[in-house]
């Protein structure tokens, strides 16, 4: 260890007192500016080569496909009924509801879903979903673009992600709308 005049001790001490200053000045500025953005979480799948997905709070259940009776002589988009915790509910081709869209594979997965109504149904999924967030600045800025229930929003790595509106799926089914996208 080399001993060093006083002068010279005081000297890097306040050099190494100023440098420590700025550095604080710089992370202060750094937290002012980085606020936290808020996000929407949701439940992300693909259908087909595109990707959707629909609000995580409307994602009820995940179930195995199998679990669904047929019925005979019902809609096209009628996939079958299925008993969930107690409850008998419809299950429907999401494909089908979207206008025809095919899946990549065969679904294996039903999604236990609220309609946005407190009514609960099931959708046929290719895979159970993940969650996920996109940016609630660009939901709520596609959101006033969008004039059916799916709305295209892009992540912040520059994916197209196609958000379903459950309620306006269901609202356009009711009334009578053939091409819901």
């Amino acid at each position: 260890m080399k001993i060093l005049p006083r002068s010279m001790e005081e000297a890097q001490a306040q050099e190494a007192a100023e440098l420590l200053e700025r550095r604080a000045s710089r992370l202060r500025e750094q937290a002012e500016t980085t606020v936290e953005e808020a996000v929407h979480w949701i439940a992300e799948f693909p259908l087909g080569e595109e990707r959707y997905a629909l609000s995580l709070e409307m994602l009820r259940a995940a179930l195995p496909l199998r679990m669904v009776t047929p019925v005979p002589l019902s809609a096209p988009h009628v996939v079958g009924v299925l008993r969930f915790q107690g409850q008998v509910l419809s299950a429907l081709s999401l494909a089908s509801m979207l206008g025809g869209h095919g899946w990549r594979q065969d679904p294996a997965v039903l999604l236990v879903v609220d309609r946005g109504d407190g009514e609960l149904c099931a959708l046929d999924c290719e895979a159970i979903p993940r969650p996920t967030t996109l940016p609630m600045s660009a939901v709520e800025a596609a959101r006033v673009r969008a004039e059916g229930p799916v709305t295209e929003v892009f992540t912040h790595d520059r994916q197209l992600i196609h958000l379903i509106d459950l309620k306006r799926l269901f609202a356009v089914r009711s009334t009578g709308g053939r091409n819901a996208r």
